[in-house]
């Protein structure tokens, strides 16, 4: 079996999209938040945006590495 090579190329691009899709998510829920009278929906929506929260935060992280690996490569 072939293994494919790992092309970490587009890692940075990957993760930003992740990221400005998950604050987009998150805007969407803060919305529905404001306009919905159903509690439990505002509840499970307010628990889904602190875990995507926790999310950008792992994401942030990770772009930061990314970004400085790909650094490195390029001065090797």
């Amino acid at each position: 079996m072939k293994r494919n090579p790992d092309d970490r190329s587009d890692n940075v691009e990957r993760i930003q999209e992740n990221i400005d899709n998950t604050i987009r998510n998150m805007e969407l829920a803060e919305e529905i938040i404001e306009k919905t009278s159903d509690r439990k929906m505002k509840k499970e929506l307010t628990e889904k945006n602190e875990r995507r929260r926790d999310a950008l935060n792992g994401l942030r992280s990770e772009i930061r590495d990314e970004a400085a690996e790909s650094e490195s490569r390029k001065g090797r």
